[in-house]
């Protein structure tokens, strides 16, 4: 990042190849969207090129990259209307599948949308905390240092949320058994 800074911008491509999926990933677990969250990822690096000034390489070149993309998805969440749990066609094809393990993988798919809606479900602050730690294995102390907050803070947030994430999780389980 230092040499983006310095005016050598042909290693932002670099840098895109090394972080673009794990990105997309914090993206797409907070729109379920991969369209929106391409889109995402591509301003998140066009950010970076636009402010590259601004980092001092004194911290994580990570952690900086979250903080930008973190304040991205703020605009993008203001922007957009909160939308539902959406099923399309191939997510209906991959439920009926003629392979070998087609009810296996049916129920694993199954018990992931569920906790993608239980996930959807809570305030985006638990939301987000979730991600950075459980998806995009970020560290207590970069996510501390991302938000601003003390590492003890950051276990507390993760273990409430877990809690609350459980508790929704259940009640969606109970609620989709009886239908």
């Amino acid at each position: 990042m230092l040499r983006v800074k310095s005016g050598q911008l042909d290693q932002l491509g670099l840098l895109f190849e090394r972080h673009n999926r794990s990105l997309y990933g914090f993206f797409f677990r907070l729109t379920t969207d991969t369209d929106a969250s391409e889109d995402l990822v591509q301003n998140v690096f066009l950010r970076i090129m636009k402010y590259r000034h601004t980092y001092h390489g004194d911290g994580k070149f990570t952690t900086w990259m979250y903080h930008m993309a973190r304040n991205l998805f703020a605009d993008y969440y203001k922007k957009q209307k909160r939308m539902g749990y959406k099923e399309d066609v191939e997510t209906t094809d991959r439920y009926f599948r003629d392979d070998v393990n087609a009810e296996s993988t049916r129920i694993q798919q199954e018990e992931i949308d569920l906790l993608q809606k239980a996930l959807d479900r809570l305030s985006l602050e638990k939301k987000e905390i979730l991600v950075l730690s459980k998806f995009q294995e970020m560290r207590y102390r970069e996510i501390a240092d991302l938000m601003g907050l003390t590492e003890s803070a950051v276990k507390v947030r993760i273990f409430r949320a877990l809690k609350e994430l459980r508790e929704v999780y259940e009640k969606l389980e109970t609620q989709s058994s009886i239908y």
